[in-house]
């Protein structure tokens, strides 16, 4: 079962155009790590693309300098296993489409400004 929104995601819109809904709670993700792929002008990389991780794509991001599997606690960081729910930034899922790496998202839960990056088709060929 998918949370509500969280109060920090009031007003922002998903890739469809409707409500920005929760990613995940456990893990709790998020540039501002309140379980939405929120965004605003911190968030230089644009965490917006909710992803739920695969092994394949883990292995992925490790080989491109960016290991999400091992826990960074320093960073409250837990470490992603496959079928975690993460806000990826949108340059690195559009990395890992081009790829042919791509984790399945959803969109419903994934930030309009994922948009200024990646292409809606693109999205949808991952969305169930």
């Amino acid at each position: 079962m998918i949370a509500p929104p969280t109060k920090h995601a009031a007003g922002q819109r998903n890739a469809l155009g409707g409500p920005l809904q929760t990613c995940s709670l456990d893990p709790k993700t998020g540039f501002y790590r309140d379980g939405c792929c929120t965004t605003g002008p911190d968030d230089a990389g644009s965490h917006t693309v909710c992803a739920v991780m695969t092994a394949d794509f883990l292995a992925f991001s490790r080989s491109r300098g960016n290991d999400l599997s091992t826990p960074r606690p320093d960073w409250g960081f837990p470490g992603l296993k496959p079928g975690d729910r993460w806000c990826l930034c949108a340059a690195r899922w559009l990395e890992a489409y081009e790829a042919g790496m791509a984790p399945e998202v959803n969109l419903h839960a994934t930030h309009e400004r994922a948009l200024d990056i990646v292409p809606l088709d693109a999205l949808k060929e991952h969305a169930p």
